[in-house]
């Protein structure tokens, strides 16, 4: 099996500990080597109430994108820990439904494997310094050499920009719809792979 991220930072996102739930951290910590054995960065982890239930939703990603099936094999990973004695005690007794999906494209790039994957997409940035731009993302350090000084070159007005990833406060993939058709032809020429639809991202779903 592929090690995920080319064996580079395998963190669920850059959000400081601090900032979530002790709980979600949990999930989090007995997640990670699972889906980086079966191959996937695990993106984020998110606990939510509904009703007596809970909603774990888990986003996973790997270079080359996620498929359906990738999504049934992350989901198999992810039960085998969470039905584990350490991954229910974990979880608790309330029940819960666990939704595992793809990273899809309304997340924020906030670590280096994020920019590398979505090469040659358009992004909004907003800097540091309180400017915005909107550019092409072109070559990004960690593709030459995990050591690399952490930036990505953008392609702004038609010339290249080296934005250092510490300089960037926010940056948001924009959707462009000629390009989406034209990708989902490309990846699937005879129109029988599916999504659920809404936001790029393929999803499962089990209750527990």
């Amino acid at each position: 099996m592929s090690t995920p991220s080319g064996g580079r930072d395998q963190r669920p996102s850059a959000t400081p500990s601090a900032a979530r739930p002790e709980r979600v951290q949990q999930i989090e910590a007995i997640l990670v080597p699972a889906l980086a054995e079966a191959g996937y960065d695990l993106e984020a982890v998110e606990l939510t109430p509904a009703g007596k239930r809970r909603v774990l939703r888990v986003a996973v990603d790997r270079d080359g994108g996620v498929t359906l099936d990738d999504v049934a094999e992350a989901t198999r990973a992810v039960n085998a820990v969470l039905d584990a004695p350490a991954g229910a005690a974990v979880m608790g007794e309330q029940p819960y439904t666990l939704e595992v999906t793809s990273r899809g494209v309304d997340r924020p790039l906030t670590l280096p494997r994020h920019w590398r994957r979505n090469a040659g997409r358009l992004v909004a940035l907003t800097l540091a310094d309180g400017t915005s731009l909107t550019g092409r993302i072109g070559r990004t350090a960690d593709a030459v050499s995990p050591d690399a000084e952490g930036r990505v070159l953008l392609v702004v007005d038609g010339a290249e920009r080296a934005v250092p990833y510490a300089e960037v406060v926010k940056a948001l993939v924009q959707i462009e719809f000629n390009r989406a058709a034209f990708d989902a032809l490309e990846d699937d020429p005879d129109g029988s792979d599916e999504t659920d639809g809404t936001d790029g991202t393929d999803e499962t779903e089990e209750e527990h």
